[in-house]
């Protein structure tokens, strides 16, 4: 026998025994076309399912990254309003040292939104008065609590 007519036959034995395996297993109807058409289906199904869930993950993970970028905007709004009343108060603090019957290392200045408080002691009710003055003519300030009180 050559080795062609080996290699038939064993393509033949091959090809017999898989008929052979086909014919025993279960048979429920479908041919080999309609069990392959119906793989296709199951693997187009998987594919949608998967874009789907692909699909809601960016959109879940579009939200989280929104929402971070408006904590981001929130933190820096607030960090912002918080310079801007270190500035204010700055602000006032320079005015206070430019007056000369005025300590401002003895005034206490708070800003929150615009709104000043002075505290300490004034020498007089003319400096409590002028330092109430001088505040209220800083950019910035809204209004002015001035809970100086007079050296006696």
């Amino acid at each position: 026998m050559s080795i062609t007519q080996k290699n038939l036959l064993q393509v033949l034995a091959v090809s017999a025994l898989a008929l052979g395996l086909t014919a025993c297993g279960p048979n429920d109807g479908q041919t080999t076309g309609q069990k392959l058409d119906n793989a296709v289906d199951r693997t187009e199904q998987a594919a949608e399912k998967a874009k789907s869930e692909v699909e809601k993950a960016a959109e879940t993970t579009g939200q989280k990254l929104e929402n971070a970028m408006d904590a981001t905007k929130d933190a820096a709004s607030n960090a912002t309003a918080a310079m801007g009343e270190a500035g204010v108060t700055a602000k006032v603090k320079a005015a206070l040292v430019g007056d000369s019957e005025l300590s401002a290392l003895k005034i206490e200045v708070d800003t929150n939104g615009g709104a000043v408080t002075l505290s300490g002691e004034a020498p007089n009710q003319a400096a409590k008065d002028r330092a109430e003055q001088l505040a209220k003519g800083v950019e910035g300030v809204t209004s002015v609590n001035n809970l100086l009180t007079v050296k006696s």
